[in-house]
């Protein structure tokens, strides 16, 4: 006859190793995420040092974006001829922003792109756009600032004293990952970082990992691929620190992720292991 005591004492004290050890081993895999690598550009000197001299970090130089096909310009003509306000304006309501004197073609935002184009003027496959009254411009390859130029050339001889602006408003970046808000962003202005699109996306979760950030940018016909460490100030000299029209940023989980996602499996084996224990030594005291 069996020794049902014994047994049940010998299938406690192994269930509850197994059970301890599982726990030691979700415990090592929790502690993976290493405080210092949380921490952004940890690598510079601590407040009392920074507080006396401060410390010198090089910038990567600003190149404006180049205008490529498909992009969109907004482009606001003000001038003192009220006249020949309506043939320029693609929407120009009168309000006292605007008493009637500004052709205003376009706008954009800083907020998560919406399904909706701004509105502007759509560089076509030849890299060119057409305003009316003033015609035809071939704006790929330059600058807001070179095209401006263009555009007030062309203005100077056909109104009174027109003031011409001219904007790139579907300058997309997309963030994707780890981040609080992942998504498509479009960016005011033309001068934006990659820390600047990560603190649109609502900056990195705690389980993003900051040393390994990839950047994704077309290149003619191929992706260039660039990976950064937000751990090391270095990275404000990168020449792909500043983003142009079109880069992915991917922030990459780390393996602290996984764990997280797995801790509902993590609880269902843990309540098993404690219902199990629980039987075992239930049966234990029972004298068959």
């Amino acid at each position: 006859m069996f020794d049902w005591s014994k047994i049940c004492t010998m299938a406690k004290l192994y269930c509850s190793e197994k059970t301890i050890g599982f726990f030691l081993c979700c415990l090592a895999f929790s502690s993976c995420a290493n405080y210092k690598n949380i921490t952004y550009f940890r690598s510079i000197s601590d407040s009392s040092y920074m507080y006396e001299k401060g410390e010198d970090i090089p910038l990567a130089s600003f190149h404006s974006p180049l205008i490529e096909p498909d992009d969109i310009l907004s482009i606001t003509v003000s001038t003192l001829d009220p006249a020949i306000n309506g043939a320029l304006s693609v929407s120009a309501p009168t309000t006292a922003a605007n008493p009637g004197n500004m052709a205003i073609l376009s706008a954009s935002t800083s907020s998560p792109a919406s399904e909706n184009e701004p509105a502007g003027y759509l560089v076509d496959k030849d890299g060119n756009i057409e305003v009316p009254v003033l015609g035809k411009f071939h704006v790929s390859g330059l600058t807001t600032t070179a095209i401006k130029d263009l555009v007030a050339a062309k203005a100077v001889k056909l109104f009174k004293d027109p003031v011409i602006n001219v904007r790139l408003v579907n300058f997309k970046v997309t963030v994707l990952g780890e981040v609080a808000r992942p998504g498509t962003y479009i960016i005011n202005g033309e001068k934006a970082s990659v820390v600047d699109a990560l603190g649109m996306a609502g900056d990195m979760t705690i389980f993003g990992k900051r040393d390994n950030l990839l950047l994704a940018r077309t290149v003619g016909d191929s992706k260039k691929m660039v990976r950064f460490n937000l751990n090391d100030p270095k990275v404000f000299a990168s020449p792909y620190f500043y983003l142009r029209q079109g880069d992915l940023l991917y922030v990459e989980p780390s393996k602290g992720k996984a764990v997280a996602t797995d801790a509902s499996v993590a609880r269902n084996y843990a309540i098993f292991g404690t219902v199990a224990s629980l039987l075992i030594v239930i049966l234990s005291r029972i004298h068959f």
